[in-house]
């Protein structure tokens, strides 16, 4: 398989962008399996994002009653548009995904975004982070992941790798790591492991339910200005980042009402004790930045 995708690739004058960290999938079990983990049904309409070659989009054609396929690569949509191999139940539009209006797609297809991803790795932080920025039309989100980014996506306070996303993603998903794919099943091949990643938004898990009402736009204000120097103690990271335009004596105080200690380290507080935080400036009246 991996020498027919090289000879489709070369015969075609397309070559994996080094610059945007594209690698094909090679084996159709690989895709079947993603496919089978994400649970597609015969009537679901999948947004996926990232078409390639097709690895993944004509075998999940066959599963479900639609695809809209999202590809930035001209080469590749004037190569389907040629070869002609994609089945008819699917729509293949060229646009950048990062600017793709996932409200739109929504009220487009009548209902929350299911998703499926084989996303060069560069840009996966910037789709969690739009994911989560429009979790309120989203059902669910399946991602071929760098492995390390996986993990820290479900990481638990106090590990190395929770940080930002970890504590943004708990306080509205659910996210499991549900496969491991080694770096044989690309072309080429990547020098990292890979894994498939589920983020689950609707229905939200019961420690998203049972989070007090919050603003989300505080919420990553406060996560990002914490986890922007995580060395420091979470009172010097917030008192350095202006999250709060308040004196240090009066962060104090607002720490203390949280119930939060001044000198912990960011990594170490929960979703729950970001929110009580964020809550507890709120209900303080401080100025924000």
């Amino acid at each position: 398989m991996q020498n027919n995708i090289k000879q489709t690739l070369r015969n075609s004058r397309l070559a994996p962008s080094k610059e945007r960290g594209q690698n094909f999938l090679v084996n159709p079990a690989i895709s079947e399996a993603i496919i089978a983990k994400a649970g597609v049904t015969g009537e679901d309409t999948i947004i996926e994002l990232g078409v390639g070659l097709g690895a993944v989009t004509i075998p999940l054609a066959a599963k479900a009653r639609e695809v809209i396929g999202i590809e930035l690569d001209k080469g590749i949509v004037e190569w389907h548009e040629e070869q002609k191999i994609l089945p008819s139940n699917v729509t293949l539009i060229h646009q950048d995904l990062l600017k793709t209006d996932f409200r739109e797609l929504s009220a487009r297809i009548g209902g929350k975004l299911k998703i499926i991803a084989n996303l060069p790795y560069s840009i996966s932080n910037p789709l969690v982070f739009k994911l989560i920025e429009n979790r309120d039309v989203m059902e669910y989100a399946v991602l071929m992941l760098q492995k390390e980014v996986g993990q820290r996506l479900q990481a638990s306070p106090g590990t190395k790798v929770y940080g930002v996303l970890s504590v943004l993603l708990a306080a509205c998903a659910s996210t499991k790591i549900i496969m491991e794919v080694g770096p044989e099943q690309f072309h080429p091949r990547p020098k990292i492991d890979s894994v498939v990643t589920r983020i689950l938004f609707d229905p939200p898990p019961l420690r998203v339910r049972e989070l007090p009402d919050h603003d989300p736009a505080l919420l990553k204000k406060a996560v990002n200005a914490a986890f922007q120097q995580r060395r420091k103690t979470l009172f010097n990271s917030l008192s350095s980042s202006g999250i709060a335009n308040t004196d240090k004596k009066m962060l104090k105080v607002v720490l203390e009402k949280a119930g939060i200690d001044p000198k912990v380290r960011p990594e170490k507080l929960s979703v729950e004790e970001f929110v009580r935080l964020v809550n507890t400036i709120q209900d303080s009246d401080l100025p924000q930045s």
